[in-house]
């Protein structure tokens, strides 16, 4: 598998555990993991868009 197609899929990987954690820190009102969840959603996007500069550059 490509690296690009590999940081985009572990991108969105990413932001869906860190939705979950989101939502599950405000259901139990968790601030730690309602923030460990914005922090990993965070990363899952900054990843994709690894992920899509790999594309346009070719890797």
């Amino acid at each position: 598998m490509k690296s690009s197609i590999r940081d985009k899929t572990e991108g969105k990987l990413h932001e869906a555990k860190g939705k979950i954690k989101e939502v599950a820190g405000k259901i139990t009102d968790n601030p730690k993991l309602d923030a460990e969840g914005k922090v990993e959603k965070l990363a899952g996007k900054l990843q994709g868009k690894v992920g899509k500069i790999k594309k346009v550059l070719g890797e």
